[in-house]
């Protein structure tokens, strides 16, 4: 699949003349061939497409409303793997696998991968400010195509690549921490919640210049969530982020 993904990456560049051409190797790589092509064409498009002089087609809308669609079809897919699969797994065991699996941070893993962002239509200055590396467009983008998937040919279909695209990897995913960005996961669970993000606050430093160890408070409306140590600030505000998830997830009323 990947082989393929680099290979429309070079057609697609070639220039929009090659459109139809790309499309059907975007297809061959994803593994479905929709029944109208328009809706993976509406997957794609980014809202700096539209309107501008750029644009050759105006009526075209942009890939938000996909995007939310998909959204939700992905959330179900997972939700309903994860509940056949892990049988003895708690809710909260189940809500922390299908919160890392889902989050931004994975899913624009996985569209870096297999160059989804080559494949986006956005303007020229969009383009050129690096847009289509974004990691939260590349994973609206990714969402949007589950969701035209969806639309085109049913749930079983979108299951089918969902799981072939995300869920073949599973436990790489879920139990390798260094795949984990609790930072990204934890703003996603606290902003979901309390409409802000969480706060984080160096309380010590230890140690001389060259060897300096850092402790890091990470805080929301000034309750302190988790605390870390690091080398680095960088480091000790993962660790202080690690612990605050970890805890929120398992506490009575997070799920």
């Amino acid at each position: 699949m990947v082989e393929i993904f680099r290979k429309l990456k070079t057609v697609f560049l070639k220039g929009r003349s090659s459109r139809a051409r790309n499309l059907d190797l975007l297809q061959q790589a994803l593994g479905y061939q929709f029944q109208n092509p328009q809706l993976l064409v509406e997957a794609l498009v980014h809202r700096s497409y539209l309107p501008t002089r750029e644009n050759e087609e105006p009526e075209q809308r942009s890939n938000e409303r996909m995007e939310f669609l998909g959204d939700s079809v992905l959330s179900l897919v997972v939700n309903e793997f994860l509940y056949i699969k892990y049988p003895s797994k708690s809710e909260g065991e189940l809500t922390k696998m299908k919160s890392i699996i889902v989050s931004k941070q994975i899913l624009s893993d996985h569209a870096k991968k297999h160059n989804i962002g080559s494949f986006i239509f956005l303007s020229d200055n969009a383009q050129k400010a690096g847009v289509s590396e974004v990691d939260s467009v590349l994973a609206d983008t990714l969402e949007a195509i589950f969701g035209a998937i969806f639309l085109d040919g049913g749930f079983e279909q979108a299951s089918r690549i969902i799981q072939d695209f995300l869920l073949s990897g599973l436990g790489e995913i879920v139990y390798d921490d260094e795949n984990v960005n609790y930072k990204s996961l934890l703003q996603e669970y606290i902003q979901a919640l309390h409409k802000i993000p969480p706060r984080y606050r160096v309380y010590s430093t230890q140690g001389p210049d060259h060897d300096k160890e850092f402790g890091v408070e990470v805080s929301v409306r000034g309750t302190i969530l988790g605390r870390g140590t690091g080398k680095t600030k960088k480091h000790a505000e993962q660790e202080a982020a690690r612990e605050a998830y970890r805890k929120l997830l398992n506490s009575p009323g997070s799920n």
